[in-house]
């Protein structure tokens, strides 16, 4: 499928966008934002099942500014986790949101788009979907095991959020759970889903964490709040 390129929004360049269209339009479209292991192949495979679902699918390279193209394999070996935790410490999260943001704009103004646009991110990009609902202006953002999200709970959530978390979440421990629960608790924007007995990354086909019954729990959950909030 096809890859686009998009203008900064502070100017320092262009960054690339893996795009797959569904087969009707108009859609409303979906950002899909990255693990640590940037745009690769996982992150193409959701592309292809959000556009199967019937949403343009959108994925930004959020690395660009660091280096452009990143595509780690997560079970490639110590190697790959080194390049990718390198990548993620020298990410600058503010100009990523604008990122996405840029994103946003583009696809709710794309031909064939409804107008309407949600983020779903994984990982990392978990964390900047909860910072989308909190930050963007997108109509429906989709967290699967963010990280850190109980440093951000407390700020306001500008649009609707649903927050799938691994109950044996080796990055997110018990205490960061329960400091996430609580902090969304009763917000009628929030809704957090705590999926039984996986660990991060229970949504990554084939990965090592894979699970896929709670990993199709979840996307069906996650598809309903879409088409919810973004409309078919």
């Amino acid at each position: 499928m096809p890859e686009i390129t998009l203008d900064a929004a502070d100017g320092a360049g262009r960054f690339a966008c893996h795009l797959v269209l569904p087969k009707a339009n108009p859609a409303p479209a979906v950002v899909v934002i990255q693990e640590i292991f940037g745009v690769n192949a996982n992150m193409r495979a959701i592309c292809d099942w959000v556009a199967a679902m019937g949403f343009i699918a959108l994925a930004p390279d959020l690395f660009w500014r660091q280096q452009p193209g990143t595509q780690l394999d997560p079970d490639g070996g110590q190697g790959q986790w080194e390049k990718a935790f390198a990548l993620m410490n020298g990410f600058d999260q503010d100009k990523g949101l604008m990122d996405i943001q840029t994103a946003i704009t583009h696809a709710r103004g794309m031909a064939g788009s409804t107008g309407k646009v949600g983020t779903m991110g994984f990982c990392l990009g978990g964390r900047m979907a909860f910072k989308a609902a909190q930050g963007t202006d997108s109509e429906a953002n989709v967290s699967y095991y963010g990280v850190g999200l109980d440093g951000l709970v407390g700020a306001p959530l500008r649009g609707p959020v649903l927050a799938h978390i691994a109950e044996k979440d080796k990055f997110v421990p018990p205490e960061a759970q329960a400091a996430i629960k609580a902090g969304l608790d009763g917000n009628p924007l929030a809704t957090v889903m705590v999926h039984p007995g996986v660990d991060h990354a229970f949504a990554r086909i084939g990965g090592h964490s894979y699970d896929a019954r709670a990993a199709t729990i979840a996307g069906g959950r996650s598809a309903e709040f879409l088409v919810r909030h973004l409309g078919g």
